[in-house]
């Protein structure tokens, strides 16, 4: 992970609903859950958590990912409705040894597991955090 930049920040609102664009109003909606999850699964003995985004020097960008201990564990693209999954996910998921990556996106009803991801929808995989 030699170009990938570990010291920048990633924005998050609590109160998703105040944003206008349905884009990062998804992604904060998403972003509240996985951090609440985090936290539950770090505070219940199940290991050291922590959310994180990646993001390399090519502007290539993964919305979370999901650390125990410092180690990758998961990561997970939140989108409104793309199916195929973001080239930058793909690449950082054979860059991090093949770790499981998630697509989250809007629509209801999608469930499709692929050669190393999964896109689901985001009623579905938010429902089964905790």
């Amino acid at each position: 992970m030699s170009r990938a930049l570990k010291k920048e920040q990633k924005l998050y609102l609590w109160d998703w609903s105040q944003l206008e664009d349905p884009g990062p109003r998804f992604e904060n909606m998403v972003a509240s859950h996985l951090l609440k999850a985090v936290h539950g699964w770090s505070d219940l003995g199940d290991g050291d958590f922590e959310l994180r985004y990646l993001r390399d020097k090519e502007k290539r960008e993964v919305d979370f990912l999901i650390t125990d201990k410092g180690r990758p564990v998961v990561l997970i693209e939140a989108k409104l409705s793309d199916e195929k999954p973001s080239d930058a996910l793909l690449h950082f998921r054979a860059l991090l040894g093949g770790i499981p990556a998630i697509q989250v996106i809007r629509r209801p009803g999608v469930d499709r597991v692929g050669r190393g991801f999964r896109v689901v929808s985001a009623g579905r995989f938010l429902a089964g955090l905790l």
